[in-house]
């Protein structure tokens, strides 16, 4: 297992983390691999897809930082890590959550909106922050905080697209995460269009 730092650093590295949503495993996996395959190196599978899990066991083959979203309980938690999962996100802050993550020193990244939130998060150990949905703010919301919070670290998730998100790195995003660009791209052109979908993200980076 990566050491937690090393998860951390890769996804901040990769700046971009794809967030799958299938309509089932297949499609989950087809995604995934053409994301991969268009050079993006962090996946985040969603808990809303079926057997999440076995796409995150099968995904964690390919040359990629594999990690489980939507995650809404300390018992899908554990169940995405024993799958292979490295990272865990959710759309909420949870303390049984961080509990499971912090046992095993997996990196959590929960949903926060507030600053009280994101304090909480930070007292049980989150060293990022999910802010969902991200299309209710500005990428300035991003210095707001870290005025009087400037350790926290952000990740805005929710209504980021190709020709907004610079911005958000711009102005101090630790990452972003993207899913219903790939997941468009997947229903138009399949495979080839979620290829050509990430060349036009990292082609902006």
């Amino acid at each position: 297992m990566l050491p937690k730092y090393e998860v951390l650093q890769q996804l901040q590295q990769s700046k971009v983390v794809a967030v799958i949503r299938g309509n089932n495993q297949a499609e989950a996996v087809a995604i995934s691999e053409a994301a991969i395959k268009g050079g993006f190196h962090a996946i985040e599978v969603t808990y809303t897809t079926p057997n999440a899990s076995d796409v995150i066991k099968i995904l964690n083959k390919e040359n990629a930082l594999v990690g489980a979203g939507t995650v809404l309980d300390a018992e899908t938690a554990r169940d995405a890590l024993l799958h292979g999962a490295k990272f865990i996100v959710s759309p909420h802050f949870s303390e049984e959550i961080s509990k499971v993550c912090n046992r095993y020193a997996v990196p959590y990244l929960p949903g926060c909106l507030t600053i009280k939130e994101m304090v909480t998060a930070y007292e049980y150990g989150c060293d990022v922050i999910k802010l969902f949905p991200a299309n209710n703010f500005e990428s300035s919301f991003i210095k707001a905080v870290n005025g009087p919070l400037p350790h926290v670290r952000i990740m805005p998730t929710g209504g980021i697209h190709v020709n907004n998100f610079t911005q958000w790195l711009d102005d101090g995003a630790f990452a972003v995460g993207i899913g219903s660009d790939l997941t468009k791209a997947f229903k138009e052109d399949g495979a080839q269009g979620v290829m050509e979908q990430c060349k036009k993200y990292l082609s902006k980076i």
